[in-house]
Parts: C-alpha cells; sequence; structure tokens
C-alpha cells in the first residue's frame, strides 16, 4: 500500500491507472476505522482493480461549535487496517493542500441539503458535498462506496452524481451494527458506559416504529410520537430530531405509505449518533 500525501501525485497517479483502463474503487472515509468502514473497503477490493481509500478530515463538513479538532483521529491503527484488507492507494492529504489558501468554491445540492441533518447542521452538507466533489475529481473512481447509515449523504451525493453527469457508480452498503444493535461509528468512541448501554435505545425505536407500520399504524405522528417516548426515557439522551419522511425527497409525511425513511439523531453526551431504517408499504 502507499501512503499518498500530496494532491498533484494522487491526480497523476489516478490519471495514468484511468488511461491504463484500470476499474478504480474510492472508499471516501474521515478514519478511525471500524467495521462500518471495513466493509466498504472489502467491497471494492472485491470488485475494483484498484482501491483507493481517502483518509481526511474534512474541516468545511464541521460547524464552529462541532467536534472537528477533538474527532477521532488514529493514523497509524487506519494505515495498518487498510493496507491489511489489500488497499493499493491510502490518500491523507493535509487540510492546507485540499483548501489552498483563497478556496471559495463550493458544491451544495439544494432541497435535500436543509433537511434532517441538515437543518440543526447548517451548512455541514456544503461541505461534504465539496470534499466528495474534489475526492471524485482527483481519484477519477468508476465506483465510490458509502454506507447507509449516512442515508441522508448517500442521497445527496446520488443526485449531485446524476446533476453532474459523473459516470460513477455509487454502492450504498447496509449499516454495520453492535451485538446490541447499535449502528457502528467513529463518534461512539465518545460515549461513556451508561451512554453506550442507553445508546442501544436508537435502533430499538427504530424497530418498534417499523413493527407498529407492520401492524397497520399509518400514522406517522403518532409513531413520532411513540420513538420520542422511548429515546427520552434514556436519562442520557437529548432529542436532535426523529423523523418519518418519503425516502426519495424526504419531506415530511402525515401517512406512511409508499417507501417511507425513519430516521433519527440523538445526543449521548458529547457524541451525537444517527441512525435510520427504510420501510416499504
Amino acid at each position: 500500500m502507499q501512503t499518498m500525501e500530496k494532491v498533484e501525485e494522487m491526480r497523476a497517479i489516478c490519471l495514468g491507472l484511468r488511461q491504463a483502463g484500470k476499474a478504480i474503487g474510492l472508499v471516501p472515509t474521515m478514519g478511525a476505522y471500524h467495521e462500518g468502514h471495513l466493509s466498504l473497503i472489502r467491497e471494492s477490493r472485491k470488485r475494483d482493480e484498484v482501491v483507493i481509500v481517502s483518509l481526511f478530515v474534512n474541516p468545511i463538513q464541521f460547524g464552529p461549535s462541532e467536534d472537528y479538532r477533538g474527532y477521532p483521529r488514529d493514523l497509524e491503527g487506519d494505515k495498518a487496517k487498510a493496507s491489511s484488507l489489500g488497499v493499493d492507494y491510502l490518500f491523507v492529504p493535509s487540510p492546507e493542500a485540499f483548501y489552498p489558501k483563497g478556496f471559495s468554491t463550493y458544491v451544495l445540492v439544494e432541497g435535500l441539503s436543509d433537511k434532517l441533518c441538515g437543518a440543526s447542521r447548517p451548512g455541514h452538507f456544503r461541505g461534504v458535498t465539496t470534499v466528495v466533489a474534489k475526492l471524485f475529481h482527483l481519484t477519477m473512481p468508476n465506483r465510490a462506496y458509502f454506507g447507509q447509515k449516512d442515508a441522508q449523504q448517500a442521497m445527496i451525493i446520488g443526485r449531485m452524481v446524476a446533476d453532474l453527469n459523473w459516470d460513477i457508480e455509487l454502492v450504498i452498503l447496509p449499516i454495520v451494527r453492535e451485538a446490541d444493535e447499535l449502528a457502528m461509528s467513529s463518534r461512539n468512541a465518545y460515549l461513556s458506559g451508561q451512554e453506550r448501554q442507553e445508546a442501544a435505545v436508537l435502533f430499538r425505536a427504530l424497530r418498534w416504529a417499523e413493527e407498529a407500520i407492520r401492524k397497520g399504524d399509518r400514522e406517522a405522528q403518532r409513531i413520532r410520537e411513540g420513538m420520542s417516548r422511548m429515546i427520552a426515557s434514556m436519562p442520557t439522551a437529548r432529542i436532535d430530531y426523529v423523523a418519518l419522511v418519503d425516502a426519495e425527497s424526504l419531506e415530511g409525511i402525515e401517512k406512511v405509505e409508499g417507501k417511507v425513511l425513519l430516521a433519527l439523531a440523538v445526543r449521548f453526551g458529547e457524541a451525537r449518533l444517527i441512525d435510520n431504517l427504510v420501510v416499504t408499504v
């Protein structure tokens, strides 16, 4: 595995690979690898001739009061894990190289970016789409891999790819969970013992909602209230949002019909955790 830090060198390598007809897979990450990240890398290794993993804690997707400085980092551990899975290139640019002095160009997907996490984290998805667009431009992938845990992010990137006519296949892989069904996240490292135990309520609430829908309940407000009560019963939980939305537009719904995204964001101590489930009726 080669570790690349310079933007120009990474671009030159990828241009040569594309000219040689190699199929490139890109796995964009912010590091602190867990099994969720590793599942994406394994899938790319199965499908692609060349696997590129970017490791970059993207400063422009964090708000002023968010955890950019304290975001979990484990560069040496991540390098070892990536190498063990057969990654060809680990791209680790510095913020100064990726966003040079005077940087002022951003990519924004309107409509999808200001809902759910976008409503409580203004500017977050503008930062996500900008960094992903830059990575696509530099690495020229045939496929790019993302996780379903960040369902809204995956939808927004899909819209960007379609709107900008990129010939890139997006591969969205299932959420990887702990034994108690908590979605794996780098931010789980922030949780205290009590918070970690209580955070398991998130998937229980999603499962409860799914079961209510399967039994015939179609009232979105009633289901939201039931989920919220379950989560709020945990002493350390602070709800950001609990939502039932159309799975294509992310618009709120009154009645459950068609394909619906059950989504939530909840804080436990310093950790803001997200989870989701798609239900089709």
